[in-house]
């Protein structure tokens, strides 16, 4: 765990250490909200979302933190235009009607050496639970001075409990695109100023 600031931007409690409590800012420069899905049932299709909103908030009581993230959906981006354009029409997240995608956390508990956060998961107006796996990676101070807080989070869902269903058959059985999503959040966050 990288720790090079004073204690007073970390505390243990109950034996794990974690950030100070307060509001924290992502840094979009050093943040990526990622998804990866199958292709053809064997490879693995990665993107990202380019333009988002990110607010943590660290609680006195760990439990009492919590995630909200916006995903402005027209910013989807899997390295290929065509694919990018299918995933915004109405197929998939049908940006136009719906161009936010949302994650409200209800609830933070340790898990492990790290934590799980459970939130609703807002998706073309359909909102599930969904469950992150989140781990807290210590602080560090970059060369001018300014201190940082670094996050991981991941997640897996099966799109179709959003009704994102639309596929193609293979002919050799299965189906175009898989039905289970993974998210993965690497995240740098900085002390709010005010």
């Amino acid at each position: 765990m990288t720790d090079t600031l004073s204690p007073s931007l970390t505390r243990t409690v109950d034996g794990r250490t974690i950030p100070a409590a307060g509001r924290w800012e992502v840094d979009p420069s050093h943040t990526t909200v990622e998804f990866v899905a199958r292709h053809l049932m064997v490879a693995k299709v990665r993107g990202r979302f380019t333009d988002y909103d990110a607010r943590i908030v660290i609680g006195e009581r760990p439990e009492d933190s919590s995630l909200e993230v916006d995903l402005q959906a027209a910013s989807i981006s899997s390295g290929d235009e065509s694919r990018d354009g299918h995933l915004q029409s109405p197929d998939f997240l049908d940006v136009a009607t719906h161009p936010v995608l949302t994650f409200r956390s209800t609830a933070v508990a340790p898990h492990g050496d790290g934590w799980r956060v459970t939130g609703d998961f807002t998706i073309r107006d359909v909102t599930r639970p969904l469950v992150l796996d989140v781990e807290f990676a210590g602080v560090a101070e970059t060369p001018w001075g300014q201190p940082k807080a670094f996050f991981t989070a991941r997640g897996e869902f099966d799109r179709e409990d959003w009704g994102l269903t639309w596929n193609t058959p293979l002919a050799n059985g299965g189906v175009l695109v898989g039905k289970k999503v993974q998210i993965e959040l690497d995240v740098e966050a900085s002390p709010a100023s005010d």
